[in-house]
């Protein structure tokens, strides 16, 4: 494989109170905020549309599990699937089954500290 990770999805943590704090960076830090957090538009080096997720969550949420961590990193990824194979055979810890929405696929790791990580094979194109 060229490119494991080709950039940074987004970045997700947990807080006692989503709405309140996306409202904070809104009001104070210029965040187009909604009911997700915010979505930052971009373009790739050959021109196309990429986006990168920043998203609270409440405190208490799941989907991080089985890590106990504060936040998750969703890495960008060319091809999950070939990328998810070559990675159980290093050894590295898969978590719970391929994913495929309309806007990419979703697979998650865990680090060697347990931090979830989640990869998404993007279809940028999706939201335009």
């Amino acid at each position: 494989m060229k490119n494991r990770v080709t950039g940074i999805g987004g970045f997700f943590f947990k807080t006692k109170d989503p709405n309140h704090i996306k409202e904070w960076y809104k009001n104070h830090l210029g965040l187009n905020t909604d009911q997700y957090g915010c979505t930052f538009w971009w373009k790739d080096k050959e021109g196309n549309d990429c986006s990168t997720q920043w998203s609270p969550f409440k405190e208490d949420t799941a989907y991080f599990k089985p890590s106990e961590k504060q936040f998750m990193m969703n890495f960008r990824v060319e091809n999950l699937l070939e990328l998810l194979a070559a990675l159980k055979d290093e050894g590295v810890t898969i978590v719970g089954e391929v994913e495929e929405y309309d806007y990419g696929k979703f697979g998650w790791i865990l680090d060697p500290e347990g931090n979830k990580l989640e990869l998404w094979e993007p279809v940028d194109k999706a939201f335009l």
